[in-house]
């Protein structure tokens, strides 16, 4: 009789509305990526009137308008359970691949004593960190994601915060503000030539744990 009782309060996705397609730890894990994401743009915004650099103006504004798209999409699938209005789109950024390694000598950082003080470096340093820190979060959150269609959507947009945490890294790099020291040319070699790839098909040992039928 209890797993009658039990077995009457399981529902397959099949037999219910698609906005009712949400399992319950997914709905709080996407009320926090979704209110996140709202934090992200009221901090690009409250950024813009700061920053000072056009080229920098230029990334933030784009990367608000793409995640703006992003959470809108992310919203309109949560709330129907159905493909949003159009696909995930694919962030393209203006910066080239090219990494300046080494140090250069620079001034000691300090907490800014007022507003007058805060520089593009800073605004630039938030913005990757929000970034990164999204990014996390919905990885996370698409792992715990029971819709497929939410999921899908939360799986396609990690790649693109990918490439805007990438595309600030490189305007911070260039600016000499992210330094990248490297190791000596020995130790890089050492390093990279600690691992190999697999020879061959590994012998997998039989499985003796497997359950046996029931007789």
């Amino acid at each position: 009789m209890q797993n009658q009782m039990m077995q009457g309060n399981m529902n397959q996705s099949q037999t219910m509305p698609t906005h009712m397609n949400h399992g319950g730890h997914e709905v709080f894990d996407l009320h926090e990526v979704l209110s996140g994401v709202i934090n992200v743009l009221d901090q690009y915004m409250i950024f813009r009137q700061y920053v000072k650099d056009q080229e920098l103006l230029n990334i933030l504004d784009r990367q608000y308008q793409f995640i703006l798209d992003q959470y809108n999409i992310t919203a309109e699938c949560f709330s129907t359970g159905k493909d949003p209005s159009h696909p995930t789109q694919s962030y393209k950024m203006k910066e080239n691949n090219n990494v300046v390694y080494g140090l250069k000598p620079t001034q000691p950082k300090k907490p800014n004593q007022s507003m007058a003080d805060l520089k593009d470096q800073g605004i630039s340093g938030h913005m990757l960190g929000l970034i990164k820190s999204t990014a996390s979060l919905i990885a996370m959150t698409s792992l715990e994601v029971t819709n497929p269609v939410v999921r899908r959507v939360m799986a396609d947009s990690i790649p693109n915060y990918i490439e805007m945490a990438y595309e600030i890294f490189l305007y911070q790099n260039k600016h000499h503000y992210y330094q990248v020291p490297q190791l000596s040319p020995q130790d890089m070699q050492q390093m990279t030539s600690s691992f190999i790839p697999s020879p061959g098909k590994p012998q997998m040992p039989p499985n003796n744990t497997a359950v046996q039928p029931l007789q």
